[in-house]
């Protein structure tokens, strides 16, 4: 088909430098919010889903890929996990798996978009799961960047940006100002991680924001992976430290209680997705 021509009836498309991301289904939820267009959809191959301007967010038979991928090297890496962060993430999943954790005592989650967390809790109860009955979960409506700009020094033992592209209400979570303010509220032993986007799709943008992060912190690594409903279908996550790489080897009691109900991370499958760096991007960060 080419390019020009209309989208399948019954599609729903995700466009980005003259391609199309598809998923044949159906549009069961949309309504602008004030911060952009949500979008909840029953599609055919992952099941329901969730859209914000149009991208792709996650999906029911999807979001393992993405959710694992950002918690665990960061919660079996950090020197303890009693006080956890996670700025973004409104579809509960990164909640969900970080309090699979028994270490976790307290987990802030600040998402700016309320309707997002409605519509996630209502159309897609499975992603989050537990989490959002769980009495250590503390949830926020809210700025995360003004949330980490206030926050104490020292007050986190992992940070997790789980945030949209670089436009929009998530357009703050990608500067240095930010990643500084992480830094400040990290404690010592502590690890931060965001979603660093496709090394295929969003380039550039990947290569300025690992970059950014080892002037920042000091040590971070990007981990590659894949979640096949976004842009390439290649995704990457990058993890930093001010006390060396401690991401890269994953506590194995920690990793032990979690690794068994994973259906893609396991500490072989970190160690390989760590080196599976390409080569034009590695002589690019260098």
């Amino acid at each position: 088909m080419s390019e020009h021509e209309a989208p399948c009836p019954g599609w729903i498309d995700e466009h980005l430098n003259g391609v199309r991301y598809g998923l044949e289904g159906t549009v069961i939820a949309e309504q602008s919010s004030p911060y952009q267009r949500v979008t909840i959809i029953d599609s055919l191959a992952y099941g329901k889903g969730l859209l914000l301007d149009g991208c792709w967010m996650t999906a029911e038979r999807q979001e393992r890929h993405y959710h694992e991928a950002i918690v665990h090297p960061a919660l079996c890496g950090a020197a303890s996990v009693e006080r956890v962060l996670v700025i973004g993430g409104g579809d509960g999943g990164t909640a969900r798996e970080c309090l699979r954790h028994a270490g976790v005592r307290q987990l802030d989650l600040v998402e700016i978009d309320g309707l997002v967390v409605e519509w996630s809790q209502h159309y897609l109860p499975a992603i989050g799961g537990s989490a959002w009955s769980d009495p250590r979960l503390q949830l926020t409506v809210g700025d995360g960047i003004a949330w980490v700009a206030d926050a104490p020094n020292a007050s986190y033992d992992v940070v997790i940006v789980d945030g949209s592209d670089p436009a929009g209400p998530a357009e703050g979570l990608f500067n240095r100002a930010f990643f500084e303010h992480c830094r400040r509220i990290l404690r010592p032993g502590g690890v931060f991680v965001t979603q660093s986007e496709s090394p295929e799709a969003f380039r550039q943008v990947h290569i300025d924001t690992v970059r950014l992060l080892r002037q920042v912190f000091g040590h971070a690594d990007p981990l590659y992976g894949w979640v096949s409903m976004y842009p390439s279908g290649w995704w990457s996550w990058t993890f930093a430290a001010v006390d060396g790489p401690r991401y890269r080897q994953p506590d194995p009691t920690r990793a032990a209680a979690v690794a068994e109900g994973c259906q893609i991370w396991s500490p072989r499958w970190q160690r390989g997705c760590f080196e599976a760096i390409p080569a034009a991007i590695e002589r690019a960060l260098a």
